[in-house]
């Protein structure tokens, strides 16, 4: 089994950005203009490798070849974009890597596109890129309409690396060591082994709320192949298992007066076998709540005059100041009700959250921004 940390070492000691791996310093998929790049890339990656994988690496300083990180994540339906626009569309799987070099919350992002046979092409425009277009590499280019004189076969090259790039019991051993003793070692960390051979460790802080037990703070990982399945400051979920499958669900907490009120929203299923296999599948369960639409637009309303008031940097009252830190909850249920101008309002609120000394503000609002994305991908891109 692949170890992906080291994986991502072994690219980065040994080679260049070239025909099979790419690095980024972020991806950008709140926008047009962001997911049009990414989108080249995926495409001009997939034509260069037809028969091994190809790699791009999301949290890499491009001049200095350094490892800063991302934010974790999650996106499951990631898939659905690529499949909305590229045609002959590869697959696609996005993993968070481990570092311990980095904060406890910054992972790599390991986006790595299968094999396939045929070309993949744009079928639908998008930022400046037509329908029709296709991308290859040249070098360490993503060149559009562009077929290289000679397309070599990576094959030998990637191979190689990735099985340079095997799990070791000692390194196993050590991570999960390092997961109890160290990094979690203040909230009861736990661990599993499945089928002999899998390890996975969670840590949380345990709440109980109308008999279910909740964790927040979650930090679930899969040892084996040194990758993030889920983590959180403020999420709620709980935790099921037995000797063949661990499941994750994830819940919403939205009443909008009720800190009781918690909805399912997402349910990551790991499955473990005998022959040294694994399935992970993500399954949707939203079904949010409705609420009197009179008392929607007094929330969208109110909320309206402060980020007006914050816009035009005048002072919030003491109401306005408590009513700020439910700004991101607020919106997105206002949008999950029917108005749709309601994100955009919290992407005028980014920059100052981003700024705010109280980091709670910009935790809430990525993990707002995180559920409207899963939720959008879900249905349409």
């Amino acid at each position: 089994m692949i170890n992906k940390r080291l994986l991502i070492k072994n690219i980065l000691a040994y080679y260049d950005e070239n025909s099979f791996y790419d690095k980024k310093r972020q991806l950008n998929l709140h926008t047009a203009n962001g997911k049009a790049k990414f989108l080249k890339h995926v495409c001009a990656l997939s034509n260069s490798n037809t028969t091994n994988n190809a790699y791009l690496l999301v949290g890499i300083e491009d001049k200095e070849n350094s490892i800063i990180g991302v934010d974790f994540y999650d996106d499951s339906k990631i898939q659905n974009l690529i499949n909305a626009y590229l045609e002959n569309p590869p697959l696609i799987i996005y993993d968070n890597v481990s570092f311990d070099s980095l904060a406890q919350d910054k992972v790599v992002g390991l986006v790595t596109i299968k094999p396939k046979k045929g070309r993949t092409i744009f079928k639908r425009s998008i930022s400046i890129i037509e329908k029709g277009t296709y991308y290859y590499r040249i070098g360490s280019t993503s060149a559009p309409n562009m077929v290289p004189k000679t397309l070599e076969s990576n094959q030998a090259m990637v191979t190689s690396i990735e099985r340079n790039s095997w799990n070791s019991l000692q390194t196993t051993l050590q991570s999960v060591l390092d997961f109890v003793t160290v990094t979690h070692k203040d909230i009861k960390p736990k661990y599993k082994v499945f089928k002999e051979q899998f390890v996975i460790c969670w840590a949380g802080n345990k709440t109980i709320v109308k008999g279910t037990t909740f964790y927040s703070r979650m930090d679930i990982s899969f040892i084996n192949e040194q990758i993030k399945l889920f983590y959180s400051d403020l999420d709620s979920v709980t935790i099921f298992y037995n000797e063949q499958e661990f499941v994750i669900t994830e819940y919403l907490n939205l009443g909008l007066n009720d800190k009781t009120s918690f909805y399912p929203f997402m349910e990551v299923a790991i499955k473990f076998f005998d022959n040294g296999t694994y399935t992970l599948n993500h399954t949707l369960l939203f079904n949010g709540p409705t609420y009197n639409v009179n008392i929607l637009n007094h929330i969208y309303q109110s909320s309206l005059k402060i980020i007006s008031k914050v816009m035009d940097n005048k002072e919030l009252s003491s109401k306005e100041n408590k009513a700020l830190y439910k700004l991101n909850s607020n919106l997105m249920l206002c949008y999950l009700n029917g108005i749709e101008d309601a994100r955009n309002q919290l992407l005028i609120m980014k920059d100052y959250f981003k700024a705010h000394p109280d980091p709670t503000f910009f935790k809430g609002f990525k993990e707002v921004m995180r559920i409207l994305r899963k939720l959008k991908y879900e249905k349409e891109v």
